[in-house]
């Protein structure tokens, strides 16, 4: 594949987080680590590929604050660096309805922009990769590791309500049991701290 070593990733990431620091760096990391997690029971998977696409999925917002134009930033800024898989990754995380509406946020990109990911929606063949890092992008905040519902009330409460959003939730579970069928176990078995960072310390 077309990646960056897992080394390189995390040297990206890091140069990422001195142009544009927020939130987005740690949840890039939970994401890179969940789908090692995951990875690494799925026959047919890498696990520090699978590490190293999580890592780089929102690499686009190392350019600033946007808001949907990041997949199109980090889909050019990896294509230009020969990383054409990774890059693949950037754009077709937010798509798990392999459609230009189907988004949880607003464009703001230009009409030819939005061509062009409309086109590549259009042409791209999904792997298990890209449905991989679709799934542990839902199922990390920030903070840690969540109950997939939780972080669709996260994005909906920041991003809004619009035709495709129950949609799109019923694309995500299924990309949960399809994973969850190949691994023969349920995705919160290999996230630790679920139970903790979904509804915090419980004392009994």
């Amino acid at each position: 594949m077309k990646i960056p070593t897992c080394a390189a990733a995390q040297a990206l990431l890091a140069e990422a987080e001195q142009l544009n620091p927020g939130p987005w760096v740690q949840h890039s990391i939970y994401v890179g680590e969940a789908a090692r997690a995951i990875a690494a029971r799925h026959p047919d998977l890498d696990a520090e590929t699978a590490f190293t696409l999580g890592c780089l999925h929102d690499i686009g917002r190392r350019v600033g604050v946007t808001d949907m134009r990041h997949v199109l930033d980090g889909y050019t800024y990896l294509h230009e660096k020969g990383y054409e898989d990774a890059a693949q990754i950037c754009l077709t995380h937010s798509f798990v309805i392999q459609h230009i509406d189907a988004v949880g946020g607003q464009w703001d990109c230009t009409a030819d922009e939005l061509q062009f990911i409309k086109d590549y929606l259009g042409r791209v063949r999904y792997t298990d990769y890209d449905r991989l890092i679709q799934l542990c992008d839902a199922l990390a905040l920030p903070s840690g590791f969540c109950l997939i519902e939780k972080r669709f009330v996260d994005v909906t409460m920041r991003r809004g309500f619009n035709a495709y959003t129950i949609q799109r939730w019923q694309g995500y579970l299924d990309v949960q049991r399809h994973f969850e069928t190949i691994i023969g176990c349920s995705v919160y078995a290999v996230l630790p701290g679920v139970v903790e960072n979904t509804f915090g310390e419980i004392s009994f």
